[in-house]
């Protein structure tokens, strides 16, 4: 005969599990570090597991026996400013005279390049009007400086190198003062800086409207975002990227209406992000989920314990065998229809295990085998839609330098600095990923809005 507990012990287990499952949830937030949330390895706590180190290889530093040869890539014949040659006068063997110029048996020349610096002195243009007295009546003429000539003391090419630096280096406005005195030997205000940053500014916002179309229209994007601050208040820095264009809005929120003001309230394409819930307006299968997201909250599962612990190793194993597929189909030994076959045989066993980790008794467990059930379609995007990859990387990498800026600069004051950001942003970032000089186009870009003429077009083709 089964004896029934007491209702006070019945409430005393109930209490002793509720005590046991919030002490495993401050256990499992203690441990958090890189590998199993989205800690940067900077944050790590000591207590994280050490980084994984290879073991020492018996193999002497440098190149390897069978390594091919780097060979240093020679600068066109339109770079080099000067040449020097060096041709022999008489032959080694017979000591007959030799003719100056190549005949059409000689062998090419060996060559040798050396690049340097000569001394980098700004070039300053002083403008002056000139005064004359008329020598019949004494009347002082004086030729009036052109307004054209008189607007501006800092040319193009020197606004675009501050600009540069600020904006793709994170150099802060005193360093750049010092940069701009030290190397090129002119004097330059805090506030000569400030000013340039906005008229910069100013220049690029058609650039920077031309690539929040762009990025608006792309049948696919990564999306993301990061924390900035405006005058001391959280604000946070948007990004959608495709492999050509890079674009970034600052906005106050880091719901809806922040990805609204990035790719528009009717969202296009598909869209890599990871589970943030400002997404979760999107249709699912327009959305493709990060797998690396997802590899860390699985291996917090595991570092739970517990029930957890099944449900996230199998999960774990699930997306080391994503990875290793995907890296064949993007080398090309591994056919897509494969994989495509691989996926509908697992989906099966995939969505049973998400909803028995559903109705499981951990409630962390629960909590993202559920979600995942409800996106489970936007787990593989990746395989039904060419351009799609299974992880937001790429716009993780393109944030890493606002990160750094932040980082350094702890944000921005005013409305203006927070548009210098995303425009300057927006312009060194899209121009990395086309492989185009950041400097020329901003060059370009202000000399086109000093002389109110169009701006130069930041996607090409």
């Amino acid at each position: 005969m089964k004896v029934l507990a007491c209702p006070g012990c019945q409430e005393r287990e109930a209490r002793i599990a509720a005590l046991e499952a919030r002490v495993r949830d401050l256990e499992a937030r203690l441990g958090q570090n890189a590998s199993n949330s989205s800690l940067p390895p900077s944050a790590n706590p000591p207590s994280a597991p050490a980084p994984v180190v290879k073991p020492k290889s018996d193999r002497r530093p440098g190149a390897q026996p069978d390594h091919p040869p780097y060979l240093k890539a020679w600068l066109p014949a339109e770079r080099v400013t000067r040449w020097q040659r060096f041709v022999p006068t008489h032959c080694r063997h017979c000591q007959r005279p030799l003719p100056a110029e190549a005949g059409p048996d000689d062998p090419p020349p060996t060559r040798f390049q050396v690049a340097d610096l000569p001394p980098v002195r700004a070039e300053v243009t002083e403008y002056q009007g000139h005064a004359r007295r008329c020598p019949g009546c004494g009347e002082i003429t004086r030729h009036a400086i052109p307004a054209e000539y008189g607007q501006h003391s800092i040319g193009p090419g020197l606004a675009a190198a501050t600009a540069y630096l600020a904006g793709c280096h994170q150099v802060s406005k005193r360093g750049l003062e010092e940069i701009v005195e030290t190397l090129f030997e002119v004097p330059m205000a805090l506030g000569t800086l400030a000013n340039l940053e906005q008229e910069m500014s100013q220049a690029l916002a058609p650039a920077h409207a031309e690539a929040v179309q762009a990025v608006r229209e792309a049948p696919a994007k990564h999306a993301d975002e990061t924390g900035w601050k405006k005058h001391g208040h959280k604000c946070w820095l948007w990004v959608a990227a495709t492999a050509q264009v890079a674009a970034f809005v600052l906005h106050a929120g880091r719901g809806l209406a922040g990805l609204a003001a990035l790719l528009g309230t009717r969202i296009a394409g598909i869209v890599i992000s990871d589970r943030w819930g400002a997404y979760r307006h999107l249709p699912v299968h327009r959305r493709q989920l990060c797998w690396a997201h997802l590899q860390r909250d699985f291996q917090a599962l595991v570092d739970l314990g517990g029930q957890a612990k099944h449900y996230g190793q199998e999960l774990l194993g699930l997306a080391e065998d994503v990875f290793t597929w995907w890296y064949r189909v993007r080398d090309g030994t591994l056919a897509r229809s494969s994989l495509r076959t691989y996926v509908e045989q697992l989906r099966p066993w995939l969505r049973d295990l998400l909803a028995r980790g559903r109705v499981s008794g951990c409630a962390k467990t629960a909590a993202l085998c559920g979600q995942l059930l409800e996106l489970e379609p936007a787990l593989w995007t990746f395989v039904r839609q060419e351009g799609v990859e299974p992880t937001n990387n790429h716009a993780e990498r393109v944030l890493r330098k606002a990160v750094l800026w932040r980082k350094k600069s702890f944000g921005c004051v005013s409305d203006g600095g927070c548009r210098f950001v995303e425009r300057i942003l927006t312009v060194v970032q899209t121009l990395r990923l086309q492989r185009r000089s950041a400097w020329a186009f901003l060059q370009q870009a202000l000399h086109a809005h000093r002389s109110s003429q169009p701006a130069p077009k930041l996607l090409e083709g």
